[in-house]
């Protein structure tokens, strides 16, 4: 039996986390990685060190390849689809995955298909920027660039007109949207394949510091069952509309009156499902990897009550495999998960997961673990 070739483009923590969901499937990967060093280079049997970019270097590495997917989604979309008029299957294809690379692209078609959004739109200069702030509740407002950011990056809140300048100095489109007053961020997780099947994983509480996903809870606390059904079924609507094929995330306000508001969309797999590698039956990577290969998907169901991730970010304290022992030590349910990265200040260098039937006690332990790798607790 000759088992598929998945071809992944990009070399990040996300790829390394899917190429270990394939292993006991007996998929194949194939990475593109910017440089041997990144996090998924360093474990995949077969590495390709190429420019995305670049469409030549793209045509020779899918070159063997059964599917091509992704664990960024800047990949240029006219690339997508010459692999496509090629005959190389892409997951999520070129028409879908624009959603994600464009906010401008997203916020018409989520408005189209009638999508909840905050109040948005694409604007010229900085007095356009004012009009817009005029156009609603004034200033602040939320300026977005339409490509390319990520973690905070590209994102700016201003609260005058001058404040509105720096966007524009990158000779990118801008998007501006209303400032909302969110009661707390939300995610949903779902998986589509190519034939339409989907499940959909619990709505999860994102919570972020500057800018950056710090923890996520699954599933969100004291969220009602009808807002929470709301959730799941905008993100299956949305992913059914866009031609989805894999992992999305769509990333919601959940307002202070009770609704929900589509703020981000990421058509891979996600920090805010990384609590299912251990929390739920089967994780967000394992059912990418089948979606891309249009295989039966598996059950989203959460393992536990409650499960907690916590990001682990760089600090000053460089040798975190010393911490391990007493974490370890300390909470023998623990999971560690760790993406080979140097660390450095901010950086985003692996989670830790816990899960159990006392939501303060798991928040707690997933806490101290992600503290103390990073240096900031010491006891």
């Amino acid at each position: 039996m000759t088992f598929p070739v998945v071809g992944m483009v990009g070399g990040g923590q996300l790829a390394r986390m899917t190429h270990e969901a394939g292993i006991p499937l007996g998929i194949r990967f194939k990475l593109l990685s910017d440089t041997p060093q990144d996090s998924a280079a360093q474990v995949a049997g077969e590495v390709v060190v190429g420019d995305f970019s670049d469409l030549e270097t793209l045509r020779a590495f899918a070159r063997g390849c059964d599917v091509i997917t992704f664990d960024h989604e800047h990949v240029p979309t006219e690339h997508l689809r010459a692999l496509e008029a090629d005959g190389i299957p892409v997951r999520p294809g070129p028409d879908a995955l624009v959603h994600a690379q464009d906010k401008g692209v997203m916020r018409a078609r989520l408005t189209e298909i009638g999508a909840p959004c905050p109040r948005h739109r694409l604007v010229d200069d900085p007095a356009d920027v004012t009009a817009f702030a005029a156009e609603g509740d004034g200033f602040p407002v939320v300026l977005k660039t339409v490509r390319g950011g990520y973690d905070g990056k590209g994102v700016w809140v201003v609260r005058s007109e001058t404040d509105a300048a720096e966007p524009f100095r990158a000779g990118v489109p801008v998007l501006a949207e209303e400032m909302v007053p969110f009661r707390r961020e939300l995610a949903a997780n779902i998986v589509r394949s190519p034939h339409g099947q989907a499940v959909a994983y619990p709505v999860v509480e994102s919570r972020q510091v500057d800018g950056v996903c710090d923890t996520v809870i699954a599933p969100a606390p004291e969220l009602s069952e009808e807002l929470s059904g709301q959730a799941q079924e905008l993100a299956l609507r949305i992913a059914d509309e866009l031609g989805v094929v894999g992992h999305l995330a769509v990333e919601l306000f959940e307002t202070e009156d009770g609704r929900v508001l589509v703020n981000e969309l990421a058509m891979r797999p996600h920090n805010s499902g990384h609590w299912t590698m251990d929390g739920a039956v089967t994780s967000q990577f394992a059912n990418h990897v089948r979606a891309v290969l249009d295989l039966p998907l598996g059950d989203p169901r959460p393992r536990a009550p409650w499960t907690v991730m916590c990001n682990v970010l760089g600090g000053d304290y460089p040798d975190m495999y010393a911490a391990y022992l007493h974490c370890m030590a300390r909470d023998p349910q623990l999971k560690i998960h760790m993406y080979g990265k140097d660390v450095k200040p901010g950086r985003k260098v692996g989670h830790v997961n816990t899960y159990g039937d006392d939501l303060d006690a798991v928040l707690e332990r997933a806490r101290h673990a992600a503290g103390y790798l990073r240096g900031t607790i010491t006891e």
